[in-house]
């Protein structure tokens, strides 16, 4: 395999498929595999080159498939082992390689080896966690969980407390401990060898802990366990032993990471990982790093970050480029203009970054500008870290039901975990039985089938950003330059190789705006290869633009 073959994800735009809410192929209302199957063509027409599945690994399903009980058998609620097999052939017969998401931080409590170990300090599986002594009748430390309250809980058997860094179902694997680092390399391998592609690792960069394990005074404890002391050790050790050897193509999530660590983390070396996820950008609606508020975003706040990122990371290391996943809110509906300019935002925001260095990552229904759901009562919730945040809002901080309400149908995770629009049918298509959560009630307007008989929609602009990557290839290559760090409503980066220049204008704001570009370009050898207004690609390249709301232009020059 040469360099380029085995690099392919530089150029790849890949899919991100969150089974439950993909596709039922029956009527249980919940996505599977075999809906996952019924709708590789449609993929393939969209033009991606992977898919990414978050977990489907047996799981009682405490975090949606992120507390994984068996990671050798499929959960029964998403098929069978022979569902995947076929997916897997199927989607390789189309071109579509398979990316898994693995969850080695932690398992589910209910795997075997914490059922061993739990009330029995004897057990073989004892060590494969991480215990300690109560401190004064208290747990160990003060940190918190991710979701929530104290990052320990009490076995009461033996008197000691297990760490979980998310929810108390999600026990956290102590990777100093050498077999669980040769039980990952195991788990790996099995799936590698049924000719899995690639691998996404969750909250990969919290697997090692600072060892002396104090109380956190200024913070929640995450800066004792996040990019730990030994985990660039870990993570070489798993790519030499694994990835390398089965050329699988891995892409870090890491959390509250800095760029420094994600240079080393994605070296152009290939010892740890082919690439990186951040999510520094998506916390510019944050008041005071507060997610759980209602805020509009910071505008510079973001460019500031992209320019940080994209040329920190140039020459150095690869990023993934994306603005959902099952974890954020709709991005058209919290950057964006998910009313007056759905369209257009969904374009112009999509445009932003996939004109950036990195591999980007398309998220389910991205690809046709779904939106948030709009859900107005708790009823219809069902993410554990919504349902908790709503009883501590509501019952500790003291704020009223139509703020936590309004917070959450602007914040939560079940924004994006609402189903896929397929059609104008009853559920959008999704299933023929009851969703498992509810569709958003614009499905009639907004869905797949609409899409695809529009040759203006969302859809078919996807389609040719991921064209374009391959075809460009300064995208790919090109350094990058904020053009416009301190305006208020326009976001203009500048791409350049040897041979070629790209300017990427964004007007981020529903208020028209002129844009001068910068004197030193030679526009007449320039022209436009997109732009989210249908008219545009027929006009010469002028010195001043004239933009309209949320509209974007990419213009090329090809510098001979």
């Amino acid at each position: 395999m040469n360099k380029i073959e085995k690099e392919w994800w530089r150029t790849a735009t890949i899919y991100q498929i969150y089974p439950k809410s993909f596709c039922d192929s029956g009527n249980k209302g919940t996505g599977d595999i075999k809906g996952i199957i019924s709708k590789l063509d449609y993929l393939k027409t969209l033009g991606i080159d992977a898919i990414w599945l978050t977990p489907i690994y047996q799981s009682p399903m405490i975090d949606n498939g992120y507390d994984i009980s068996d990671y050798y058998n499929v959960n029964p609620d998403f098929g069978c082992m022979a569902d995947f097999d076929l997916l897997l052939e199927m989607a390789h017969q189309k071109g579509i390689r398979i990316i898994l998401d693995i969850v080695v931080n932690h398992t589910s409590t209910e795997h075997k080896w914490f059922q061993s170990a739990l009330g029995n300090k004897e057990s073989e599986y004892r060590d494969y966690y991480i215990w300690k002594d109560p401190v004064n009748g208290q747990a160990p430390t003060n940190w918190e969980s991710k979701f929530g309250g104290n990052a320990w809980e009490l076995d009461e058997k033996t008197d000691q407390y297990y760490l979980h860094l998310f929810a108390k179902e999600q026990a956290d694997l102590n990777w100093e401990n050498p077999k669980v680092r040769d039980e990952v390399k195991d788990i790996i391998s099995f799936w590698a060898e049924k000719g899995v592609d690639g691998f996404r690792l969750d909250v990969i960069n919290l697997i090692s802990k600072q060892q002396d394990y104090q109380n956190d005074y200024q913070g929640d404890g995450r800066r004792f366990y996040t990019d730990g002391p030994r985990v660039h050790e870990y993570l070489r050790e798993i790519s030499d032993a694994v990835f390398n050897k089965y050329g699988s193509v891995t892409v870090g999530e890491m959390s509250s990471t800095t760029l420094e660590q994600c240079q080393q983390y994605s070296a152009l070396d290939s010892k740890e990982l082919s690439m990186v996820f951040n999510f520094h950008h998506l916390k510019v609606d944050y008041v005071n790093g507060e997610k759980w508020t209602q805020a509009p975003f910071d505008f510079l706040q973001l460019k500031t970050i992209f320019n940080h990122w994209q040329q920190g990371m140039s020459g150095k290391g690869w990023s993934a480029l994306f603005w959902c996943n099952h974890d954020q809110p709709r991005i058209v509906s919290r950057l964006g203009n998910d009313q007056e300019y759905r369209v257009e935002s969904a374009k112009m925001l999509a445009t932003s970054v996939h004109m950036m260095q990195g591999t980007p990552y398309v998220y389910q229904g991205e690809e046709i500008g779904m939106t948030n759901p709009g859900y107005t009562s708790i009823e219809q919730y069902r993410d554990l870290e919504s349902t908790n945040m709503y009883e501590i809002m509501l019952n500790q901080q003291g704020k009223s039901e139509e703020d936590v309400l309004a917070i959450l149908a602007q914040k939560s995770r079940d924004n994006s975990r609402s189903p896929v629009q397929w059609s104008s049918a009853p559920h959008g298509g999704f299933t023929k039985g009851i969703p498992w959560l509810e569709v958003a009630n614009n499905y009639k307007q907004v869905n797949v089938q609409q899409a695809l008989e529009d040759e203006n929609s969302v859809f078919y602009y996807y389609k040719r950003l991921i064209e374009l990557r391959k075809e460009v290839e300064v995208i790919t290559t090109g350094d990058y330059t904020d053009l416009a760090p301190e305006h208020s409503q326009l976001f203009c980066y500048q791409r350049r190789s040897e041979e070629q220049t790209l300017i990427c204008i964004n007007n981020y704001y529903g208020e028209p705006v002129e844009y001068e570009l910068p004197m030193n370009l030679v526009i007449e050898q320039g022209k436009y290869i997109l732009g989210n207004y249908p008219e545009l690609l027929t006009d010469k390249p002028q010195r001043v633009i004239k933009l309209r709301p949320y509209e974007c232009r990419v213009l090329l020059i090809e510098d001979h």
